[in-house]
């Protein structure tokens, strides 16, 4: 139990169905949703297609989703690679041509496929119950009347302000800048292609007018795509992977999203006591941080599209773990591993759902950067994701970029179970969301916190050569850290957000938590 003596915030309990999300807002329409006859699945896309108007700057339907799912009475859950591959014109050697060492962060080139709108009608049509039209109200109702801005998205608008170029300007600026916390928020062109997509489904974005403002968009801005490469997306069912890990199994969606890295990750981690270490203290830091540096190193070297990623087996064998965990001094910090994949950065949304039945569900759903690409389409204003800068143009590399490709993604849901419970969750923060999962996994495994405590408690996160320590921490950890080798520093924004939801099997209770580094909550009835 926490100190009610400081700030924090409870766990959240229900027995009816729960939602948790980055935005109250998300989270009451979910459950609004489940309380008017629709299913965790209903709930979870209506609640995600409401948060692009919350959050514009990390998601929409110019982007891409990742979904883990299990109904009552499966063995295991099931996943949609809702991720969309890059227009069939794109070759990598033309970049390298034009002088590109990197895959660009902005403008048409990074902007691969949306795939999530797609994922979310086959969704819905296969496992829902209400339909992709009733799924849609909510949205262009708040498309139209508008969302007062919240504390957590004003700050990330003000972050992202200058990658908006063009008409992304004029559909995500509020008279010229970024709005504070309190303004509303509407974009009324965007609840006209929601309405197209309630009409028709999948066709009404992925062929027809929106097809069409966005191919236009981009083709002017210099990209190669096409109303050929919109019409071919289609999402894909996938069979998750999975790692044992102190009494419980950790669920994770298979390449191209970076899943496996989190599950070599917790192999590597396995081979330490970590219970024995005091969880915020130098110790388990440092460990942590260097079996990171490990993990993400195979990350960068082995995952790409499924279709072209051959050694996924090879980086979670048992094996594998064993040799990298031998490399960790715990005296001392490892040079950062070789960096071979490309800009990775940090802006996602997570939505996580449980219904009456037990049905529950975890999806990620993102546009990458903060403001994707930069760019909107004209009539619309639907924002471009960047996710192709996930590519690398380094020539034969399984991630190299090519026409019909997915990019290695960040965006990861995650699905834990145990002998007694259940529980879908989500970390958001790029790059750090393997890592993220690893913490939350060994927060609650090793130490035993619930959910909310595993959510609130401090991070780090090296990456790129550098350790983020957050201000949760105390100096003398930060000074351990960097007596260890470590380049400490305190990141100007918090490490991630994350959302959780436990349904313990035996007293049939939900327990929901949510993270106060975002505007959200967990909310249940």
């Amino acid at each position: 139990m926490r100190d009610f003596h400081l700030p924090g915030r409870s766990a959240v309990f229900a027995t009816n169905g729960m939602a948790a999300t980055s935005h109250p807002l998300g989270a009451l329409i979910a459950v609004e949703t489940l309380k008017a006859g629709g299913n965790a699945m209903d709930a979870a896309i209506a609640g995600a297609f409401v948060l692009q108007m919350c959050e514009p700057q990390m998601t929409g339907i110019g982007g891409d989703c990742f979904v883990l799912f299990q109904r009552p009475g499966d063995a295991a859950p099931r996943a949609m690679n809702g991720s969309g591959r890059a227009p069939a014109a794109l070759k990598a050697e033309d970049l390298r041509a034009a002088g590109h060492d990197r895959m660009p962060a902005g403008g048409p080139l990074p902007v691969t496929l949306p795939g999530a709108v797609d994922a979310f009608c086959r969704l819905s049509e296969d496992w829902g119950r209400l339909g992709i039209d009733r799924l849609l109200a909510p949205a262009i109702h708040y498309a139209e009347a508008g969302v007062p801005v919240s504390p957590r998205t004003a700050f990330d608008w003000t972050a992202g302000e200058a990658f908006l170029t063009g008409a992304a300007r004029e559909f995500y600026l509020l008279n010229g800048a970024a709005p504070s916390p309190g303004m509303l928020y509407r974009h009324p062109a965007l609840g006209e292609a929601f309405q197209h997509i309630a009409r028709t489904g999948r066709a009404g974005f992925y062929e027809g007018p929106v097809a069409e403002d966005m191919v236009a968009a981009l083709r002017a801005a210099g990209g190669c795509h096409t109303e050929a490469d919109f019409a071919a997306v289609a999402a894909e069912y996938t069979d998750p992977l999975k790692v044992a890990y102190g009494g419980a199994t950790l669920h994770e969606h298979p390449p191209n999203g970076q899943g496996a890295t989190a599950i070599l990750l917790l192999k590597i981690l396995s081979k330490f006591d970590l219970a024995a270490m005091d969880p915020f203290g130098a110790e388990r830091a440092h460990i942590e941080a260097e079996a990171v540096k490990l993990a993400y190193s195979a990350r960068n070297r082995f995952i790409a599209d499924p279709d072209h990623a051959t050694r996924t087996d090879h980086m979670t064998a048992p094996e594998t773990a064993e040799r990298l965990a031998a490399l960790i001094r715990p005296d001392r910090a490892m040079q950062d591993p070789h960096r071979l994949s490309e800009e990775v950065h940090r802006d996602t949304i997570y939505i996580t759902v449980v219904d009456r039945d037990r049905m529950a569900v975890s999806l990620i759903y993102s546009i990458f950067r903060k403001f994707g690409a930069g760019l909107a389409s004209d009539r619309f204003g639907i924002l471009f994701h960047n996710r192709g800068s996930g590519f690398t143009l380094a020539e034969g590399h399984p991630n190299e970029a090519m026409g019909g490709k997915r990019p290695l993604h960040t965006i990861i849901p995650g699905m834990l179970s145990g002998s007694d419970f259940t529980m879908p969750f989500g970390v958001m923060g790029g790059a750090y969301q393997a890592a993220g999962h690893g913490r939350f996994v060994t927060n609650l495994m090793d130490y035993g916190l619930h959910p909310q405590a595993a959510i609130d408690a401090p991070r780090c996160f090296a990456y790129e050569g550098r350790l983020a320590v957050e201000r949760g921490y105390p100096d003398a950890v930060r000074a351990a850290l960097a007596d260890l080798g470590h380049d400490v520093f305190i990141p100007d924004e918090p490490i991630g957000g994350a959302q959780a939801i436990r349904i313990d099997t035996g007293t049939g209770v939900l327990q929901g938590g949510s993270d106060p580094r975002k505007d959200g909550c967990a909310l249940g009835y």
